[in-house]
């Protein structure tokens, strides 16, 4: 079944979103396509804050069209216990999946995630997320779309060995970077400007006529940063970042190595034992645990 998405009513305060938007059909099938309007319906009446994300957001601001095996909502984790609370009245199972990041309602084999941080913590779903946020029509039921800045944000840092979001980041920039606010996706990599420079880097390679794209000032700051740091001693630190782009592809470097695990940063809100869980979860871990 065709799962309609239909750009309507934007918010004001961005030109970017007055423009409706020629979506092409997610399909799924007709049960887990009710299950999915259910839920979206369930919120909406509980006037529960979400924001659809995934593969219905990428192709609301790209034209792509995938597959989705799930429907992603992002929700922010104050208020996760009126959402399972709404969901499990209705019938459906819940589970706090992943504490620091991820929960899934289950409808047979169908699920949905609900999203309220990124896996390595950097990323809390927050009011800035909803307050720009574009309106749309998921299964006839009115939503709102998780903002293409955010999506940014949280895809940069999806560098695994089996899943690399760089395309994607590539396919927003270039559907969208005419639209995007540039200071607003800026500011919260903070310290990580690195992440989005090299994001930025190649862009312009993957799309050499659509370099403009990007803005020259933002390029021009960030390459004075980079100019800044090269010339100053390296920070007395024995931190590795990289557990912030992959959970298993640095554990060489904090299990074996002695440096710091980036997550553990003030920077990620994930504590020592978020990082034990999640780094449990890796498929090749489990694949190599005893059989009990």
């Amino acid at each position: 079944m065709p799962l309609a998405l239909r750009f309507s009513s934007p918010f004001p305060v961005h030109k970017t979103m007055t423009e409706a938007l020629a979506v092409p059909p997610l399909e799924t099938d007709p049960p887990t396509a009710a299950f999915y309007r259910n839920v979206l319906e369930t919120l909406t009446a509980e006037e529960v804050p979400f924001l659809v994300g995934g593969a219905f957001a990428f192709a609301c601001f790209t034209g792509i069209h995938r597959n989705t095996k799930d429907l992603d909502l992002f929700i922010r984790r104050e208020d996760y216990e009126r959402v399972e609370y709404a969901l499990r009245h209705t019938g459906y199972s819940t589970e706090l999946t992943f504490p620091h990041w991820l929960a899934k309602v289950h409808c047979g084999e169908a699920f949905v995630d609900l999203i309220f941080n990124s896996g390595n913590g950097i990323s809390p779903v927050d009011e800035h997320w909803f307050a720009h946020a574009p309106r749309a029509e998921v299964l006839g039921v009115p939503v709102l779309i998780s903002p293409a800045e955010e999506a940014i944000w949280s895809k940069a840092f999806i560098m695994e060995r089996e899943r690399y979001d760089g395309a994607d980041v590539a396919h927003l920039i270039h559907a969208r970077g005419h639209r995007l606010d540039w200071r607003r996706l800026l500011q919260p990599f903070g310290a990580h400007w690195r992440v989005l420079l090299s994001h930025l880097v190649l862009f312009g390679f993957i799309y050499p006529g659509e370099r403009s794209l990007v803005p020259a000032w933002l390029l021009d700051e960030l390459l004075d940063r980079l100019r800044d740091e090269t010339w100053q001693p390296a920070p007395p630190t024995r931190e590795c970042a990289g557990t912030l782009l992959s959970r298993e592809q640095y554990l060489h470097d904090t299990e074996r190595q002695g440096y710091e695990d980036g997550r553990l940063a003030p920077a990620s809100t994930m504590t020592a034992q978020d990082v034990a869980s999640w780094t449990e979860a890796i498929p090749s871990r489990q694949d190599a645990q005893p059989a009990g």
